[in-house]
């Protein structure tokens, strides 16, 4: 790396992210119960900064934090912050503060706020919302988890398709109360049905006289209100969509999702997939002990049979193993190789599955590869291994034995880490969830008995 590349990566290093020496300084002045202080310090911050601030600290920082600094909380920082410390720090805050912080929120924020909580902590922020904001609330929250629905904002921008840019533009000047951010202006007719929408650069980069139907964005779809938010969130990636108008079961215009919420959508479910196939759930850095343990131990036990499935097979060579003792040494190769081979395969198999990559037209053309892949890379290492294996043991068939293991692990280990997760997908389970525990049986399994079958053929 270049002084200059070692220059930029330290600024931006220091540019993005929070400064340990100022996380300390903050807890410093809560230990203190400086409150003057804290508000010093963290008004600068950008509401996502405090959000990850909040999340790093410890339990009791936090309350004795949100107790010296509430008026400072705002709707941005509430909708920043895990919903893992969520509820704790509504509780914390006072009435009045909640209050104004969550009148400040569009309504798909206020959804996403509230619709983990308790019923009587939801009841608090619904109090605080005008009549009308609760009403549209409420509506969304009828709507089914992760659907469109729940994903929408209500604030939108309409106007009439017959109208003209110029008028288009006075009513948007005149407008008592528009949304903080909007990219179109949605044209409906006189059902309340979306026919098209413009852009704000084609609107004010149009003569007054142009006829807004004139300009509207070949881009223009609608989505349901019940279509699941993840379909919703690959149209966006797919499209490359700014915002899209949701409809309810009439057609008529119910909300409009915004490119930021479905991005969260992505970032969500890439998150969680990663989680998922590590076997540790949903889990993030601020749950205690105890809510950790109870995630993890599920996965565990899956492991812990896996392992007991593999153990069968290597008590059935117990003759084989007393009489070649090298083997015993060698086995774990061969099942760890597999494992890490089954791993790489699946990890790409389940991405390529949530972005609608690998599908029936592709299927066997990347299973044919994978299983190349994994050949290619067996005779690589059997190679390695091979003379490895006689070197040490002085043995040559010990040698053979451990290559030809080699390559078939990981030709069933390319095949397993396919085939297994599309199996599941197929069969309405979720491929990220439960892939790892069978590709890794059959990796196991396959390699011991692959591994001490051909030991016993060969060296007995």
């Amino acid at each position: 790396m270049t002084e200059r590349e070692e220059a930029v990566a330290e600024r931006d290093e220091d540019e993005y992210g929070l400064d340990p020496k100022l996380v300390q300084a903050i807890l410093d002045a809560v230990d203190a119960g400086d409150a003057a202080q804290i508000d010093a310090l963290m008004a600068p911050l950008h509401a996502a900064d405090i959000a990850d601030l909040l999340e790093q600290i410890g339990a009791t920082e936090r309350k004795a934090l949100v107790g010296l600094w509430s008026k400072g909380f705002d709707g941005e920082i509430l909708s920043e912050i895990d919903e893992s410390i969520r509820e704790e720090i509504i509780e914390a805050l006072p009435p009045e503060v909640l209050s104004e912080a969550v009148r400040e929120l569009d309504s798909d924020d206020v959804v996403d706020l509230i619709e983990d909580l308790e019923e009587p902590v939801q009841e608090r922020i619904l109090d605080a919302l005008a009549v009308s904001d609760r009403v549209a609330v409420e509506q969304s929250l009828t709507y089914p988890e992760y659907s469109a629905g729940r994903l929408m904002q209500r604030e939108v921008v309409t106007a009439p398709e017959h109208w003209t840019v110029g008028e288009a533009i006075d009513f948007l000047r005149n407008a008592k109360e528009l949304p903080d951010q909007f990219y179109h202006v949605i044209l409906i007719d006189p059902r309340w049905h979306p026919t098209g929408y413009v852009t704000l650069g084609k609107l004010l980069s149009s003569k007054r006289s142009v006829a807004l139907s004139d300009i509207v964005e070949d881009s223009f779809r609608t989505v349901g209100v019940l279509e699941d938010e993840g379909d919703v969130a690959y149209a966006f990636n797919q499209y490359h969509l700014i915002s899209v108008p949701v409809v309810d079961e009439d057609d008529r215009l119910a909300g409009v999702i915004t490119i930021d919420d479905a991005m969260a959508v992505l970032d969500e479910e890439h998150e969680e997939d990663i989680l998922r196939l590590a076997g540790v759930g949903d889990g993030s850095l601020s749950d205690s002990v105890i809510e950790t343990t109870k995630q993890r131990i599920p996965w565990l036990a899956v492991n812990l049979v896996t392992a007991n499935l593999a153990t069968f097979v290597i008590a059935e060579f117990e003759g084989v193993i007393t009489r070649v003792v090298a083997l015993a040494v060698l086995m774990p190769i061969v099942a760890s190789m597999g494992g890490n081979a089954g791993t790489q395969a699946l990890t790409v198999a389940v991405r390529a599955i949530a972005t609608r990559d690998l599908t029936g037209s592709n299927l066997w053309r990347v299973v044919r590869r994978e299983v190349l892949v994994g050949a290619f890379n067996g005779i690589v290492f059997a190679l390695v291994m091979g003379a490895v294996g006689w070197l040490r043991f002085g043995s040559p068939l010990i040698g053979v034995v451990l290559a030809a293991a080699m390559v078939v692990n990981l030709v069933v280990a390319g095949l397993a880490g396919i085939l297994v997760p599309v199996t599941l997908e197929k069969a309405g389970v979720d491929p990220a969830l439960a892939s790892g525990a069978f590709v890794t049986t059959v990796t196991d399994v396959v390699g011991f008995f692959a591994f001490l079958g051909l030991a016993a053929l060969v060296l007995l």
